[in-house]
């Protein structure tokens, strides 16, 4: 009963086995592995884009902050929610990166709406050289409460970026969950709508430990190369990053493990919903926020679920409602679903 974390769960049996063919004999260091010649080559197939630039890191956190270093100024400040994962969960990381550049938080909601946007953009730029210039927006694609931007308010927003000429980032550690849910393509959810950048997750959805960076614009492919290097993340072994992705693209394992995470965390809401859990954010990919009373909480932690409480303790009154964050991953067998709500 794992609802803690997507990071949580194991690796698919088919990147164990890249792992296991690219370890045979010698290969080209940095990137010049023919492994990630063939991710670059897919992932434009993907994304519809021939001339995007591709590169891997090996987490969620460096692929947004060196992302966004190549977009942003030291002078400049970053439009964004304030429940990003950029604001809430990377240690000031990405000011470090940009130089001291720093956050503007459009909202406070999970999702920003272009009014907010417009609101915060024309809130800067007021102040001459004594205050920060516009710098680029950045959306989060789940966002961190398991909601999902339409393609229409992507547009809508990028649109408002467009109209300052600000690029627009989308941290996508959870894309491939967002794009099942949608239905839609890769490039409808990028480029096509108006991204810029994107940080392309692996991690969350069955990889080892890799991220990939795409620039819808080849233009910004030097300046990332040198933010990389200087940021520690590019691997001298390059092709163990190269064969996660690559399997992770190949015959729709990428596709497939995102299904079947929002599968199970669809039914998992259903069984919350029917003994009347409380949802603070409609569940619309594999992360789900609902409360339940304090003594079904304890029930579920004995039993030896693992989940994150989100805005109490584990002791006090037993009827008092507790927020949960519970994620499904790809690989949780719907026995250990049916087992939790049967405990409910």
């Amino acid at each position: 009963m794992h609802f803690a974390s997507d990071n949580s769960g194991p690796v698919p049996q088919q990147v164990l086995d890249a792992l296991t063919k690219a370890n045979q004999g010698y290969a080209m260091a940095y990137g010049s592995d023919a492994e990630m010649e063939a991710v670059t080559a897919k992932i434009r197939e993907i994304f519809e884009a021939p001339e995007a630039a591709v590169y891997l890191v090996a987490t969620g956190t460096a692929a947004n902050v060196l992302a966004l270093s190549t977009l942003t100024q030291p002078w400049q400040t970053v439009f964004c929610a304030g429940p990003a994962h950029i604001n809430m969960d990377e240690c000031n990381a990405p000011e470090f990166f940009m130089g001291g550049a720093k956050l503007t938080l459009a909202t406070k909601a999970d999702k920003m709406t272009p009014q907010d946007l417009r609101a915060a953009i024309e809130g800067e730029e007021t102040r001459g050289v004594h205050g920060p210039q516009r710098g680029p927006v950045s959306l989060t694609q789940v966002t961190e409460f398991g909601t999902v931007y339409s393609l229409e308010e992507l547009r809508a927003l990028c649109a408002v970026a467009q109209e300052y000429d600000l690029p627009v980032h989308m941290d996508g550690a959870r894309f491939t969950n967002a794009l099942v849910s949608l239905g839609c393509t890769p490039a409808d959810m990028t480029w096509k709508a108006g991204i810029n950048a994107l940080s392309f997750g692996g991690t969350k959805n069955g990889c080892m430990g890799v991220e990939a960076v795409i620039f819808f614009d080849p233009k910004h492919a030097q300046e990332f190369e040198y933010r990389r290097k200087r940021g520690a993340q590019l691997f001298s072994k390059h092709r163990y990053l190269s064969a996660q992705m690559l399997a992770y693209l190949t015959d729709d394992l990428w596709l497939e493990n995102a299904n079947r995470a929002n599968a199970k965390t669809a039914i998992l809401a259903e069984g919350l919903r029917a003994v009347g859990a409380k949802f603070s954010h409609p569940p619309q990919a594999n992360m789900i926020f609902a409360a339940l009373p304090r003594a079904k909480h304890q029930a579920l932690f004995e039993a030896g679920a693992a989940y994150h409480l989100w805005d109490g303790v584990l002791e006090g009154p037993a009827e008092e409602l507790i927020t949960a964050r519970f994620v499904c991953d790809w690989s949780i067998p719907e026995e250990e679903i049916q087992k939790f709500l049967s405990l409910l």
